[in-house]
């Protein structure tokens, strides 16, 4: 025992910092016995960052090299896939060199639409693609349409159109509102999904964890435990109800101003009871199909930035996955988030980003305890905790699978991983 408490004393103390003060955060940081470190002294080992640090930590002008024993929680250019604009860019880029290359993942169906990797609504990024906006809207002159900052999170910005004339005043308006010699602010609008599955009358999306460690090779991991946020009002196709932005956006940053806010349990719902509640409604095994064809969302929107993205090796990063599923349970991908929030509105909230903080440090953490860039990144499963691996590209069963000529391209359940659970030696759902 002496021994161990000898060698624990002259193990050097991991140095943290952060850009936020956040208990989650904090606690487990403590929790280690990690001690503060000083971003201005350049004196750390551990920075979850800002995604605005970032960007300084690892442009030429700051002249800053990080040391072997340095890691940050965002790569380089996480931009690629968490701002709205370059996520859709990117996922169209990667179904055309598919198509280019006769993959049978870019087959489309005889409307036109791809069969494999139809997961993101139909998309255009203002005002660049405006004349083909026009011709799409004239086509299908009663749709309803959602515009976005391409920039910004949380709602903010968001509105919903179903007439040429409101994107105009929109146009004008925004032009009256610039300065001079100042770029017009890029916005994405995309096709309303207009059927969203309702539980209660209302719509929801859903909040799903996901960590990368490494681009190439691509190694992705997902938490267990993620979240269905709910609007407050229940839900309306009403033309009279689009600026009701209390039945359409499920942001808790928005549905939190409503009368109708629920502060105990925060309009939140937990994955699990998401998934029961599906396989009661559905049929039994509906919500294993439903998690296959969602992991078959995420590992494609990460390989569609697999080679765009700088994956640095003193990198990671833990994204936040807005997922919208319609009424023929068909999940959407509506956009990824680089910094998901670690605020907490309840005390399972609380204690759910606790778990989640402290199984990616366990991930992301070598066994020696000490931050290490030169590490292979291969964690023991023992330290997966909540997360279970989603995409290995060095494991000999991803490798024999991916040039098996008996797998089938689009996911299929096993009797090995039927349920979520906190199995980390499960296979991945999707082939």
């Amino acid at each position: 025992k002496m021994a161990a408490a000898l060698q624990k004393e002259q193990t050097p103390k991991v140095k943290w910092e952060s850009d936020l003060e956040k208990y989650v955060l904090l606690s487990n940081f403590d929790k280690r016995g990690w001690v503060r470190g000083s971003y201005e002294n350049e004196d750390w080992n551990f920075y979850w960052c800002s995604v605005y640090t970032v960007r300084t930590l690892f442009s030429v002008e700051s002249g800053q090299r990080l040391a072997d024993d340095q890691i940050v929680c965002h790569f380089p250019n996480h931009y690629e896939l968490t701002r709205k604009d370059f996520m859709v860019k990117n996922i169209k880029r990667y179904r055309k060199e598919l198509e280019k290359e006769g993959n049978l993942l870019s087959e489309r169906d005889e409307a036109g639409r791809y069969v494999h990797l139809d997961f993101i609504p139909v998309t255009y990024t203002m005002p660049a693609d405006y004349n083909i906006f026009v011709e799409d809207f004239k086509r299908n002159p009663n749709s309803t349409w959602i515009m976005k900052p391409a920039g910004k999170a949380q709602g903010v910005g968001i509105f919903l159109i179903n007439k040429l004339s409101q994107l105009k005043k929109w146009s004008k308006d925004s032009k009256g509102n610039s300065a001079p010699n100042v770029p017009k602010e890029v916005y994405v609008i995309s096709r309303y999904i207009d059927n969203p599955l309702l539980i209660g009358g209302k719509k929801f999306d859903l909040r799903l964890y996901v960590l990368v460690t490494t681009y190439r090779p691509l190694k992705a991991y997902m938490f267990n435990q993620g979240f269905c946020r709910f609007c407050t009002v229940k839900y309306t196709d009403s033309v009279g109800e689009l600026g009701n932005m209390f039945v359409h956006l499920t942001n808790v940053a928005i549905q939190k101003h409503g009368e109708d806010y629920n502060e105990s349990h925060g309009g939140k719902w937990s994955l699990g009871n998401l998934l029961l509640f599906i396989d009661s409604a559905y049929g039994r095994n509906a919500s294993q199909r439903l998690m296959d064809d969602i992991h078959w969302i995420i590992i494609h929107s990460l390989k569609s930035v697999q080679n765009v993205i700088t994956s640095d090796r003193h990198c990671f990063e833990c994204y936040g996955y807005d997922i919208i599923i319609d009424s023929a349970l068909k999940p959407w991908l509506i956009e990824v988030n680089a910094s998901p929030s670690l605020s907490y509105t309840t005390s399972s909230d609380r204690i759910m980003k606790v778990n989640l903080i402290n199984d990616v440090l366990n991930i992301v953490i070598p066994p020696s305890g000490i931050p290490d860039a030169k590490w292979s990144k291969c964690p023991s499963p023992s330290v997966l905790g909540r997360f279970y691996t989603l995409c290995d590209e060095e494991s000999s069963f991803y490798v024999e699978m991916c040039h098996s000529k008996e797998v089938d391209i689009r996911p299929k359940s096993t009797l090995r991983n039927r349920k979520l659970s906190t199995d980390s030696k499960r296979l991945p759902t999707w082939k």
